[in-house]
């Protein structure tokens, strides 16, 4: 049983795009009914909340308070919600709610619905001491894996598991941005029996070298070609010039999944690179069963992130090292008692 929430909280606010975050005191917030109130211990940094602090996504709700990749304990039910849930360690992903009433929602889509809301976006996140969650978008999380590791496998896990099945089942696998996602899907990806070909930053040797760690059988620049040619390609990197570069690099037949929400222009390229029944697809969002899938499947790999811990007050830090490459693997926040008795005192 955790302790009776406090009163007021410290959050990272974003006021408007471009602006750094700044560490606010608020209230705790209410669960409504068919919500959680979560007691957060840890929320991944992930490129989505690049892509938002710094306005390329462009419908926030401001003020918000950004994460998406949320672990936290239920320290309240709201109505509607059984009660035995008090104390459970829960996982918040990306999409927190759909319609489930809409042609995608009830076509097993709703990853697509149009009246979907998402974490950190529309609804506040996890870079806070206390959130709130409608518990049919919680996961129960694995056991074995501590607050810090599993938080990345909330999005960079469950995006990159979705993109790695509309990948297909070639053996010859070409990632594209070797960051959080990539990182783990590697992983997935050796255990299934393929060869992973990591693509990173021209001279960045020392992510080639993390990639092959991670268990790549060849690393190198964006636009180098692989020693041969591949079954599919995964572009987690935002950057649309990759684009071109891997569908030149995947055999005739092949996929070209990109695995971002946001991604800069694609430059025009000449249709032979698509020709051969090569298709280019996105990949949005995730649905629930993707993160019941792959929170089963992450423990039987085992699957092993490679995170750097920041306090929630570094948060700006964290999103700072995020943007200029400088993260290997996953950057994950801290919330500790600390922060949260800071909060409930208000100095």
């Amino acid at each position: 049983m955790l302790p009776e929430p406090a009163q007021k909280m410290l959050a990272m606010v974003l006021s408007r795009p471009g602006a750094p975050l700044e560490l606010r005191e608020l209230d705790v917030p209410q669960p409504g009914a068919g919500q959680l109130l979560l007691e957060v211990t840890a929320c991944g940094i992930c490129r989505t909340d690049l892509h938002i602090v710094d306005g390329e996504l462009t419908e926030p709700q401001l003020p918000l308070v950004p994460g998406h990749q949320i672990v936290g304990r239920v320290a309240r039910c709201g109505a509607g919600v059984n009660g035995g849930v008090i104390g459970q360690r829960v996982g918040v992903p990306w999409l927190g709610g759909t319609c489930g009433s809409c042609r995608y929602c009830l076509g097993g889509q709703e990853n697509l619905c149009d009246h979907a809301v998402f974490t950190g976006y529309q609804i506040n996140g996890g870079f806070a001491g206390y959130c709130l969650a409608d518990a049919r978008f919680c996961f129960p999380l694995p056991d074995g894996y501590p607050d810090l590791q599993v938080a990345p496998l909330l999005c960079a896990g469950l995006i990159g598991y979705r993109s790695l099945r509309m990948a297909g089942d070639g053996r010859q696998l070409g990632i594209y941005g070797f960051g959080a996602a990539a990182h783990i899907m590697t992983q997935v990806a050796v255990w299934q029996g393929r060869q992973v070909y990591a693509f990173t930053r021209p001279g960045d040797l020392a992510g080639q070298a993390f990639a092959r760690r991670m268990g790549a059988c060849w690393a190198g620049g964006s636009f180098d070609r692989p020693p041969q040619e591949l079954d599919s390609a995964i572009i987690f990197a935002p950057a649309g010039e990759l684009v071109p570069a891997a569908l030149q690099a995947v055999r005739k037949g092949g996929r070209v999944v990109c695995g971002g929400i946001h991604m800069s222009a694609i430059p025009s390229f000449s249709y032979d690179l698509l020709w051969g029944e090569r298709s280019l697809v996105s990949v949005a969002n995730l649905t629930r069963q993707d993160g019941e899938e792959f929170l089963a499947l992450a423990p039987q790999v085992p699957v092993r992130t490679e995170v750097t811990a920041f306090r929630l007050e570094q948060a700006n830090e964290a999103l700072a090292a995020l943007r200029s490459g400088q993260l290997e693997g996953a950057g994950v926040l801290l919330v500790d008692e600390q922060i949260r008795k800071r909060g409930a005192r208000g100095d």
